[in-house]
């Protein structure tokens, strides 16, 4: 049986059982999550959520993708188009969300009527045959091949194939930009279609008219939250001249409070850091920090405990524009820098490299269209007095410039599984030319 002759709700009908058969196994995936990534079990079992959200969101989908019928200039001719999958959608995933960005990207792709091929990260490879195996049941349970969902485990190297093999129709990449740059240019230059999900350097601006209350939390979770380690994590946090110090006060006593310990304890907000690599490049990054002006508020160091644990780290005193706050550093360092007007930090919220996520906190309505619009944030994900991390599945998420400019997950993102036709079909017994053209 080929997928593509599959209707779509009954591929989305598989995709829904898949959907239940990750419910059945929420805390025990969730759990094996926390034990290979590092991060908190509610952080593990929350990312198993939100695979089994995007399979309901795909199910409904699966009803409803396709394309418009458009009014032809001509008598007795329909214009519409037609969607079809591509074929073999290619997913390489990265080590910090080893379950849901491969859930968003094969649930959406298996009801635009795809097969997917993935390659997860070669530190949660216990994750990806878990996650395979599960979806490989419900398939064969309805007498479908469980390799229309395969897995590969290995490096660069396996990567590296899939970006350069022509039967890959659509490689979904996600990672750091370094890679991604590679990945794209070998993939473009087959002619392929890549979608890219990858850094981002984050920023929340806090203005003088902000509710604390919301701020404090907020940023707290934005910029501890998974040990630093998301693409949405706060690094940049742009707080008025006017509150900064009481800011500062107050996000160094709530970081004191992060309860840090076992991933595995229902009590831990904070575990390791998921490699050696990783404290090394914190360290190195702290050290910069230090070298370039900056003044380490709290944190800097690491834990004397077994594992990679290191201190969650505020550091103030640097300029917008210093080395170290233009780099990605993949751990827990919120760099705090002080503004005086909105133009100017909304252009220095741009002004780096990655364009993933950005947050304001205001009450001024103006400004919060403003931020929005054309002079506003360049970001694929605009906030408003909520943290730059945490998205939900129902919009696009992906992000501009060195980010890739890929989306994934909700909205319009099935589109890029699948190929677009325009149709126009005559059903009178006349020929007239579009444009008014005679050829007689």
């Amino acid at each position: 049986i080929s997928i593509y002759t599959i209707p779509a709700p009954k591929r989305g009908e598989i995709v829904r059982q898949i959907g239940d058969a990750l419910r059945q196994k929420i805390k025990v995936l969730g759990s094996l999550v926390s034990l290979e990534m590092g991060k908190i079990f509610v952080e593990g079992v929350g990312e198993v959520q939100e695979y089994v959200d995007v399979c309901d969101y795909a199910v409904g989908l699966s009803r409803m993708i396709g394309g418009p019928i458009l009014p032809s200039e001509r008598p007795g001719h329909a214009l519409i188009e037609q969607w079809n999958p591509v074929g073999l959608v290619g997913v390489i995933t990265a080590f910090n969300f080893p379950v849901a960005v491969y859930g968003w990207n094969s649930a959406i792709a298996m009801i635009c009527g795809n097969a997917c091929l993935w390659k997860g990260a070669p530190t949660t490879s216990l994750v990806s045959v878990a996650v395979t195996k599960i979806i490989a049941k419900v398939l064969e349970d309805n007498k479908l091949p469980g390799a229309i969902c395969s897995l590969v485990c290995g490096g660069a190297d396996i990567g590296t194939a899939m970006a350069k093999d022509e039967r890959m129709d659509l490689l979904s990449f996600t990672g750091s930009t370094k890679v991604g740059k590679q990945v794209a240019l070998m993939v473009q230059e087959r002619f392929g279609r890549s979608l890219l999900e990858l850094g981002g350097n984050n920023a929340i601006i806090v203005f003088e008219d902000a509710d604390l209350n919301l701020v404090i939390p907020s940023a707290l979770f934005a910029s501890v939250g998974t040990a630093g380690q998301r693409c949405t994590t706060a690094r940049r946090l742009f707080l008025h001249e006017s509150i900064h110090d009481e800011v500062v006060a107050k996000l160094a006593k709530a970081y004191a409070q992060v309860r840090i310990g076992d991933p595995w304890d229902s009590d831990t907000l904070y575990g390791p850091l998921h490699t050696k690599e990783a404290v090394k490049m914190f360290l190195d990054a702290v050290e910069q920090a230090k070298q370039q002006g900056g003044s380490v508020v709290c944190g800097g160091k690491v834990i004397n405990r077994p594992g990679n644990y290191v201190e969650p780290t505020i550091v103030t005193g640097l300029p917008h524009n210093a080395p170290i706050v233009h780099t990605e550093t993949f751990a827990p360092i919120l760099y705090v820098l002080k503004f005086k007007e909105e133009e100017e930090v909304f252009a220095w919220n741009n002004e780096v490299k990655q364009g993933l996520s950005s947050s304001i906190f205001t009450k001024d309505l103006g400004r919060i269209f403003r931020w929005l619009g054309p002079k506003g944030s360049d970001c694929g994900i605009v906030n408003v007095n909520i943290p730059t991390s945490g998205a939900e599945i129902g919009g696009a998420f992906g992000g501009e410039k060195h980010t890739g400019g890929g989306r994934e997950s909700g909205s319009d993102s099935w589109k890029l599984y699948m190929r677009r036709s325009t149709c126009t079909i005559n059903y009178s017994k006349d020929l007239p030319l579009a444009q008014g053209i005679k050829f007689q």
